[in-house]
């Protein structure tokens, strides 16, 4: 049975590599990371989504607001606000946690061999958020060799392979090809803030609005607070 392990944030982005995942895959299973994020609402709607759709999840806590040196992961620092796209400045954002995606993945590596899985999926893209330095693709391959090193394929079974089918997407082109797989993107979060309607100030929620507007489709998840008379 081809299995695969998919990073589940439950944003526009890991949300379209959890539909690609199961489009391709006999059996997906969804990791979403409770790491002391101030957006912690995305757990809580992660949750939602995985059960919607039918997957299986683990919810891995790993305490990253005990590294700080982030806005998302300490309150001290002020999150950036923008009013447009435009606005949003060169050099790694204050929105940056270090060696979050590594450190993920170094966990998904662990618990794919332990559940005898070979593939892990994530939804990694650098076109429009390009100053976040664990999302590039010399990343993805410098821990893919990491991993082929450090695991018990290593030592002869099968190789443990790290996927990132998006990355070298816009995000509207990532919302297209989960638009085309059926990817339900009325529970699917994205805003730094913290809450489950859109500040529309944060970096993350302008590239979503861009990325809808670039679609030509009204984004779901106002569409859902809208009809629930919260937007």
């Amino acid at each position: 049975m081809r299995q695969a392990l998919v990073l589940f944030s439950g944003g526009i982005d890991s949300t379209t590599a959890l539909a690609w995942a199961r489009h391709r895959y006999d059996a997906v299973l969804a990791l979403t990371f409770d790491y002391g994020q101030r957006h912690r609402v995305e757990v809580r709607m992660a949750r939602r989504a995985a059960r919607a759709m039918g997957v299986p999840q683990v919810v891995f806590p790993v305490r990253l607001d005990a590294v700080g040196g982030s806005a998302l992961t300490d309150r001290s620092i002020p999150l950036p606000r923008h009013r447009r796209v435009e606005e949003i400045g060169p050099g790694v954002p204050a929105t940056y946690v270090p060696f979050r995606n590594g450190i993920f993945l170094a966990v998904a590596a662990a618990l794919a061999e332990a559940r005898g899985i070979q593939v892990i999926v994530c939804g990694f893209n650098v076109i429009d958020s390009p100053h976040y330095p664990d999302t590039r693709p010399a990343f993805v391959a410098a821990m893919a060799r990491a991993v082929r090193a450090g695991t018990r394929p290593a030592a002869g079974g099968r190789r443990l392979r790290i996927l990132a089918p998006f990355i070298g997407m816009r995000k509207s082109e990532i919302i297209r090809r989960g638009l085309a797989l059926r990817a339900d993107y009325a529970w699917s979060v994205s805003c730094y803030a913290g809450r489950e309607t859109p500040c529309g100030r944060c970096s993350s929620c302008l590239l979503r609005r861009r990325a809808w507007e670039e679609v030509g489709r009204p984004d779901p998840l106002l569409v859902r607070l809208g009809k629930e008379k919260r937007q």
